[in-house]
Order: structure tokens, then sequence, then C-alpha cells
């Protein structure tokens, strides 16, 4: 097979939001000549990929969308996965990107090349050069799979939630889910009316709140779309409520309130005393994701159901043994065990000019100046990064914080006429410095629980310490001298 090289200003790795709306912001910065990658068949990320039963968004509708491109057709206040993969699908086309993207190409090796001050991208298609590179390949993407002995010679079917099976039919069948996170909340009642006998074998209790969900009457959608500013008055107000919660995530103790709210959901639902110490969190709310659901506790209550708290040991024949000593005889086995979030797949194809990778430059402790640029990698760009992660708020106000920098740092330098750019490595290590020292005061560090926001290390490389309107502020300028910069 003969390659083509395609030589492009800007490549885009990823087609989800976050690749979908650098592709927006950088046409409006004048970038022209660009291309997203997408190694699936379709565009949308998580949202393309988890199908799961009872799938849906946690953050307000109004507020998990573009600013730019607001939607007044969600049907609920948390809209539900096909909604969501809609919008994406919509906005992409209604933007001009969806003839962008290339899908069915996975890139295998990124690479900066200094002397033509270009990336080098091989794929298992095409090659490009780049000026620049965009990662928006995204924490949520990558299935984490547990190392459970005996998990592989299970005869069952098995399967992580978000590459569910929906050729197979639960329909009376012994099921065990492995994990009580996000999706589990989501897919435990969703399946359990359904299944014969349901084992949820849960590590760790969550802090699970009622979930202020409901329809949107078409009268309130026909006043969105009619209404100036009646759009944007929702998400600012919807923004506010979320950012007033984050107060208490940087001041715990202001939490007390909220778990108060998630204590009495406890109580109001699940009336068997022994069920619910197992369903007690022993941690501060806000320490591990917040959850919400208003199913989650009552399909937990059902005779068809069996809350193991403990961390599954071992998986021998169909039989899957709880650390406690419990255990389950199931025809099929669910994963709700979530994602490499702090080591991304992409971070091990992706090479500075030595050929070292990502990966090996982070030894299992991500780091990026503001989230977004790290030194040793010129003219790229790392979306939804390390450091901005946040507890309480959408995944869109990271975003479009990022892509407001992104855009101002493309506009410098074509102005400025430079070839390539690189984040001075002291610069990195003084923000690294500021994000280290604010963390340790904040639910995330001080709430007493292991969490994804851990990396291996056992070092908090997802959180970002402040509010997100702090972080607007500190990425809407771009600063050049944060970087060493070369000319034509």
């Amino acid at each position: 097979m003969v390659r083509e090289t395609r030589h492009v200003e800007a490549l885009i790795i990823g087609s989800g939001l976050s690749g979908i709306g650098a592709a927006v912001k950088l046409r409006e910065a004048g970038v022209r000549d660009l291309v997203l990658v997408e190694k699936a068949d379709d565009l949308g990320g998580t949202w393309r990929d988890n199908t799961y039963p009872g799938c849906a968004c946690d953050v307000p509708s109004a507020l998990y969308s573009y600013s730019f491109a607001p939607n007044p057709e969600w049907t609920r206040a948390f809209a539900g996965q096909p909604e969501i993969r809609s919008y994406l699908r919509d906005t992409a086309a209604a933007y001009g990107i969806t003839p962008l993207i290339r899908y069915g190409t996975e890139v295998t090796r990124a690479q900066w090349h200094p002397g033509e001050a270009r990336w080098h991208v091989e794929t298992g298609r095409d090659t490009y050069t780049a000026r620049f590179l965009i990662s928006a390949a995204g924490p949520w993407h990558e299935p984490l799979l547990p190392d459970i002995p005996g998990l592989a010679d299970f005869p069952g079917e098995v399967f992580h939630s978000s590459r569910w099976r929906h050729d197979v039919d639960l329909t009376g069948a012994r099921v065990a889910v492995v994990g009580s996170g996000a999706s589990a909340v989501q897919f435990v009642p969703a399946i359990q009316p359904r299944v014969g006998r349901l084992h949820l074998f849960q590590r760790t209790a969550q802090w699970v709140l009622p979930k202020p969900d409901h329809t949107v009457p078409r009268a309130e959608r026909r006043l969105l779309r009619s209404v100036p500013g009646a759009q944007r008055a929702l998400r600012g107000a919807e923004y506010a409520a979320l950012e007033a919660l984050g107060v208490g995530f940087r001041h715990p103790a202001l939490l007390r309130a909220v778990q108060k709210v998630g204590t009495l959901h406890l109580r109001a639902t699940v009336k068997d005393p022994h069920l619910r110490r197992a369903l007690t969190p022993d941690y501060t709310l806000g320490c591990k994701r917040l959850l919400l659901s208003n199913t989650y506790y009552p399909a937990l209550t059902r005779p068809n159901v069996t809350v193991h708290a403990t961390a599954v040991k071992a998986v021998e024949g169909r039989r899957v043994l709880g650390a406690d000593g419990s255990r389950a005889d199931v025809d099929t086995i669910v994963l709700g065990t979530g994602f490499h979030i702090l080591d991304m797949p992409i971070g091990r194809r992706v090479f500075d000019a030595d050929g070292v990778s990502l990966d090996d430059h982070w030894k299992g402790s991500p780091d990026a100046y503001l989230g977004t640029t790290v030194s040793g990698f010129p003219n790229a760009f790392v979306l939804l990064g390390p450091h901005l992660g946040t507890g309480h708020s959408s995944a869109y106000a990271v975003l479009e914080a990022q892509l407001a920098y992104v855009a101002g740092a493309v506009r410098h330098f074509r102005a400025a006429g430079w070839t390539s750019m690189d984040v001075r490595p002291e610069v990195q290590a003084a923000f690294g410095a500021e994000v280290r020292q604010a963390l340790p005061s904040t639910v995330y560090n001080a709430g007493g629980c292991s969490s994804y926001y851990l990396d291996v290390n056992g070092v908090n490389s997802f959180s970002w310490p402040w509010s997100t309107g702090r972080m607007r502020r500190r990425l809407a300028r771009f600063d050049p001298e944060a970087y060493d910069a070369w000319e034509a």
C-alpha cells in the first residue's frame, strides 16, 4: 500500500467534544488547513463509546454544551447519551467540521522534527506533517480493565461498561457488576429489573445525591428558542450554582451541609440498617467524583440484588470471589471500573525530538503548563489535560477556557512569524508547584479517600484547586514570555 503524506497546519487527534471544539476555534483563529484524525468510524468520543443502559450526563444539559452553540432542544434537564451524541454531530455539521474528519485513522506515532519545525504523524492509513498538534483524545476514553486472577478464564460473558455488549441478553441472567462509580450508578438501576440476580461488588461506598432531573416541557423549549438571552440566563444560573458548590470543594468544612443531603437521601431510600452501613462512605463528600441518582439506592434494595462491600479477589470458573470471603455464581460480569484517566494511551504515542515519549517524560505524573503545553513538545497542546479537572463543574467550562488560550497562542504565533514555540521548563515547573501548594487544603486531597484524581505515584495530577472563573481568567491571555520561540 502506498502511503500518502499530507501537509497541514494543524492536526487534531480525536473527534469528541474536545476535538470538535478545537476545530471550531482554530478556524476562527484563521487556521483553514486542518484535519481531525479519528480511529473510530464516527465522531462523539466518550459519548460515542458509552452506550450502556441509562447512560446520561451528570451535569445540567444547558451547561454541558458549547457556549457558542447553545441547544434549546434538550428534552431533559440532564441529557441522555443519544441526545448528547446527536448534539455533537449537529454542531460538527453546522460549523463545517464533519468534512475535516478522517475516520478509521488511528495515530500510531507522532514525533517532533525540529529541523522542519513540524510534527510527523503516522497513522494506520496515511502520514501527515503538521505545524500544530492538538491532542483531543480525552481522559475518559480507554477502559481500565482490572487485573483479577482468573477473570480471563471466566466461561461466561465479560465486558466493560464503555464497550457494552448489546447482543448479550441479560434477561434472567446472574450478573456480577464490578465497581460502583459513575457508570454503575446509571446502568445498575437500568438492568436490575431485567436480570435474575445482580451481585454488586463495591470496593468503596460512594456519595450519591438526589438528581434534580426532569423532562423539559415543550413550552420551556419554545421559550429558549424564541427569547434572546433565555438560554444564556439558564446557563449562567446553572454555572453559578455549581460554582457555589465549588467553594465547598476548596473549603471542605462547608460541604457538611451537602453531605447531610447525601445522608438523608440514603436513609430515605435504604431502610435495611445493614445495607445502609455498607453504602455509607467513610470520607468527605467531593473527595471522589460526585454522583447523582434517584434510582441507584432503590435498585440496591430490590430482592434480586446483593451488595458485596468488598473488592473482587479472584474468579474461579463461574464464581466471583470477594476479598471478604463472599462469593457469587454468575453468568455475566460487567466491569464498571473506569478509565485510564492519568495514564492516557496517547502519551505513549507522542514523542519529542529525541524520541522520548510524553509518557516517559511524565513518569506516571502528568504535568503541563496551565494544563495545556508541555516543555520539550513544541507547538503541541493537550486538551482536558493535567491539573484542570474539577469535581463540580462542566468539562465544557474547562475546555472553552483552554481553547481560548490555544486560539490566542496560534494567533500570536502567526502574527509574530514564529516557526515553533516551547514552554520554558522553569515556567512549567513554577505552575506545577503553585498547584501542588494549593491542593492540600482542597477536598480532593484532604477528603480522606483514594480516587482517580491520584496518579500511580500518589500525586494529584488531575485537579484544579481553584474556581473555574480563575481558570478562565488565567487562560484568557496568551503570554509569549512564558515560551522560547524561534522565527523563520
